[in-house]
């Protein structure tokens, strides 16, 4: 298994967010966790990267306990974050941006990573001299997602990529989460975009206040009706 976690308690100061939740990422996989607003997705998300340290449980990779590390370690193990908002750096270039992607490599193909990143996002590649904060919404998810993927991860973490942008970028950012798969990146996907989540994915969790409450392959919790009734409007996804 690549990532598990198992029976992890988690959150901030006097709040608990999560609360003993497990759940396992296979390698080659494309897994998504789905909820509502303050279900504790992006808190999962931030304990895996190390933000937020586990009070319970553990958290491994590749076999190995990440419990104790800090994010700028688990970076090295091969887990890159796309956090929930973007967050790139405004005052600096596209171009400098995916190279801070890359900052704990030191072999000889970050060029070439990057120019593969221009080759998937076309877009970035005419504004590679232009800082973060004038790119668009959608521009800035693309860069997001490239400054992570010039780390050569082997898990990507995705945060909620579709949030706030346009139907045609939100089917974009989608095709490009399939394509980095199919390169050989694994993937863990928090989307509000339910129906689009679970088309894409392999293995689907519900999160609800902090805890699991379905699992399932994809498929099949797309069919379920209390999924259906909450997340697809009570429509059956095709």
């Amino acid at each position: 298994m690549l990532l598990e976690m198992k029976d992890v308690v988690a959150g901030y100061g006097n709040i608990t967010a999560l609360k003993g939740i497990s759940l396992s990422v296979p390698e080659g996989s494309i897994v998504t966790l789905i909820g509502a607003n303050g279900a504790g997705k992006s808190t999962t998300m931030k304990t895996i990267m190390g933000i937020v340290k586990a009070r319970e449980g553990t958290v491994a990779f590749q076999g190995k306990e990440l419990k104790s590390e800090k994010a700028y370690q688990v970076v090295r193990e091969g887990i890159s974050l796309v956090p929930e908002g973007r967050q790139i750096l405004q005052n600096m270039t596209v171009q400098e941006n995916l190279e801070l992607g890359a900052y704990q490599r030191n072999d000889s193909q970050i060029g070439s990573d990057m120019e593969k990143i221009f080759e998937r996002f076309p877009r970035l590649k005419e504004r590679r001299r232009q800082y973060g904060g004038t790119l668009s919404g959608g521009e800035q998810q693309m860069l997001a997602i490239g400054r992570a993927v010039m780390a050569r991860p082997k898990l990507l973490l995705l945060d909620e990529p579709s949030m706030g942008l346009a139907p045609l970028v939100v089917q974009q950012i989608f095709d490009v989460i399939k394509d980095i798969h199919k390169t050989g990146t694994t993937v863990l996907l928090v989307e509000q975009n339910a129906q689009k989540a679970l088309q894409i994915a392999d293995y689907a969790y519900v999160m609800e206040t902090g805890k699991i409450v379905i699992e399932g392959p994809a498929a099949d919790v797309a069919q379920n009706p209390q999924v259906r009734a909450a997340y697809l409007g009570g429509r059956k996804s095709s």
